[in-house]
Parts: structure tokens; C-alpha cells; sequence
């Protein structure tokens, strides 16, 4: 638990950020991903992740995934969406249903959701402006693996309380690395001009 803490603490700090530097008519609060996901997260364990560790996994979310030269808006905010979109689908399923509290997937599910609504928007606005961005390297199709990985180990494992506990650090751990990129691109300006 201890060796959590810092983890999870670093991930909470990398999702303040402001998103009125992406340039488009995200509320200037709001944060993608935002840190109540990030606390829904922490809040649905179940089982101490030291008593998983025979179960772990490493599902290659490769760095190039997430930050390898994604310095367009469309490009950045693809990764975020795709992310969101993906960890929206896992939590949505009827394994998953059984797996955690009612009351917090719900308001997970909530959160994601709502979160790809205003992202939807951005990133529709973004498209506009940069509408060649994404043929340079759509990084899609290597998040969609990534997931895929993700469901064939649960299926693996049987849907038990520790692999989704794991999947659950997992998602915080990939969730953070977005939110690092989207707070480096904001810093260097990227997602602030074309």
C-alpha cells in the first residue's frame, strides 16, 4: 500500500491541469482526464494489490502509445479520447457489473462519460483545424490492442477479484500517462496553437 500512495498521489497531480489551454470550449475547470475519475478509481478497490501480485501483468502500454511525438492537437486529444472511450467500454460490461460496487461504476461510467461528451466537442472543433493531423499517426489502433490485451487477460483469469484488481492500477497507471502528456503539451503549447 505504501509504494500506492506516492503512485496514485503523482497521478492526482498530473491531472490538475487546465484545458483552456486546448483552445477550444472545454469548461475552463475541467480536466481530462479529470481527477474524480482518478479518485472513483482508488475508491473501487477491493483487494490490497499486494495480494495479487502473483497475478500481475504487463499489458505493454508502450510510452510511443501515449507520448511519442504527439505534438498536434488532434493527435493528443485522439490519445485521450481513445483512452477514455476504451476504459468507458471495459467498465461497461456485464463482468464488470459483478465485479464492483454499483454505486461507484455508476458514477464512474458517469464521469467517463460526460468527460467524452465535452471531449467529443473539442475534439470535433480541433478536426476542423487540423484536419490532416491524424494521418501522420493515429496511435488508435495500438490503444484498441493495448485494451484488447487487457480483456483477453480477464477472460484468462476468469474475470476474479485480482485480475480486476489489477486491470483497475493498470487503468489508473494508463490514465496518468495520458494526463502527463496532455499536461507536457499544454506546457510546451502544443495544444494551445496550431
Amino acid at each position: 500500500m505504501a509504494l500506492l500512495l506516492p503512485l496514485l498521489a503523482a497521478m492526482v497531480v498530473c491531472s490538475y491541469g487546465s484545458v483552456s489551454s486546448l483552445g477550444c470550449d472545454l469548461p475552463h475547470n475541467s480536466v481530462l482526464p479529470s481527477r474524480r475519475t482518478f479518485d472513483l478509481l482508488d475508491q473501487m478497490r477491493r483487494v490490497s494489490p499486494f495480494l495479487c501480485l502473483k497475478d500481475r501483468r504487463d499489458f505493454r502500454l508502450s510510452p510511443g502509445m501515449v507520448d511519442g511525438g504527439q505534438s498536434h492537437k488532434v493527435q493528443a486529444m485522439s490519445v485521450v479520447h481513445q483512452m477514455l472511450q476504451q476504459t468507458l467500454s471495459l467498465f461497461h460490461t456485464e463482468r464488470s457489473s459483478a465485479a464492483w460496487s454499483a454505486p461507484l461504476l455508476h458514477e464512474l461510467r458517469t464521469e467517463l462519460h460526460q468527460q467524452l461528451e465535452l471531449l467529443d466537442n473539442c475534439l470535433e472543433q480541433v478536426m476542423v483545424e487540423e484536419p490532416s493531423a491524424l494521418i501522420a499517426g493515429d496511435p488508435s489502433v495500438a490503444l484498441r490492442k493495448y485494451f484488447q490485451r487487457i480483456r483477453l487477460y480477464l477472460e484468462e483469469k476468469k474475470y476474479s477479484d485480482c485480475a480486476w484488481e489489477i486491470v483497475r492500477v493498470e487503468i489508473l497507471r494508463a490514465i496518468s500517462s495520458v494526463a502527463k502528456l496532455q499536461e507536457r503539451l499544454s506546457q510546451d503549447g502544443h495544444l494551445g496553437s496550431s
